[in-house]
């Protein structure tokens, strides 16, 4: 198995109590998922992460709270805040119809029903009400809501988003101001 066959499932934000349990903010909507795991792969990326075994884990309101074997004191636990938790492809859960894993989007090149292409994928922000596309286009951002009024299509197989922009949508990226006459 290659370090591109690991997926990101959750990231290490804080230490938990004096045992050495991390609290871990998921990176999944399926936060069930996690009582299934025996192990996870931990690292600051794929390629340096290692494999831990899980000793204990609870699922809270404030993260996931879990306990590594070998990891018995806060100092521990401290030094692994900042690290993302990965498991293997072959434990990705399948989502519904019209649903997406950032990292299967993310570089998509993005095309405008009118202008044509527009620029490619680079951000995926989660808000509390919908998520919003960061689209990069000669070198600027601008940002795309994620809802069926202005994401048209996702063609995985081809990696191209269809979108439908409003006016003003690429002001930022196309540097234009607006001027208040």
């Amino acid at each position: 198995m290659s370090d591109h066959d690991r997926l990101a499932v959750g990231k290490i934000v804080k230490a938990f109590g004096v045992r050495g349990e991390c609290i871990a903010s998921p990176m999944t909507d399926s936060t069930t998922r996690f009582r299934r795991l025996k192990s996870v792969f931990v690292g600051r990326d794929a390629e340096s992460a290692t494999e831990c075994r899980i000793a204990t884990i609870a699922i809270e309101q404030r993260g996931v709270r879990i306990g590594f074997e070998g990891i018995l004191d806060r100092t521990a636990a401290e030094g692994m805040v900042g690290q993302l938790l990965f498991v293997d492809s072959s434990q990705r859960v399948k989502l519904p119809k019209g649903r997406y894993f950032v990292h299967d989007i993310i570089g998509m090149r993005v095309v405008d029903e009118v202008r044509g292409p527009v620029g490619a994928l680079v951000d995926v922000l989660k808000l509390p009400a919908h998520d919003v596309y960061v689209v990069e286009h000669e070198g600027r951002q601008f940002m795309i809501p994620a809802v069926k009024e202005f994401v048209r299509v996702i063609d995985s197989s081809s990696r191209t988003m269809h979108v439908r922009l409003i006016d003003g949508m690429m002001d930022e990226a196309s540097g234009e101001t607006v001027s208040e006459d």
